[in-house]
C-alpha cells in the first residue's frame, strides 16, 4: 500500500463511513483513492458521482 503524504491524507484516502454506503453520499467522504492506479480524486457533493483528480495534497501541499 502507497505511504500517504500526511496524516490527514491517510485519514481521508482510507476513510469509511459507518453510516452511507456510498462514498459519494456521505457529506464525509472527500477523497477518494483508487488503489491500483495511485490516483486521488476529490469529490464534488453535488447529488451525483463527481470527482476531479488532483495532483497536490489538500492538506500538506506535497506532489501526490
Amino acid at each position: 500500500m502507497k505511504q500517504h503524504c500526511c496524516e490527514d491524507m491517510a485519514y481521508h484516502a482510507n476513510f469509511t463511513c459507518d453510516i452511507h454506503d456510498e462514498p459519494f453520499d456521505c457529506p464525509d467522504q472527500l477523497i477518494l483513492f483508487d488503489k491500483t492506479d495511485q490516483d486521488y480524486r476529490l469529490l464534488i457533493h453535488d447529488g451525483g458521482t463527481s470527482s476531479i483528480g488532483i495532483s497536490f495534497c489538500p492538506w500538506c501541499g506535497n506532489k501526490l
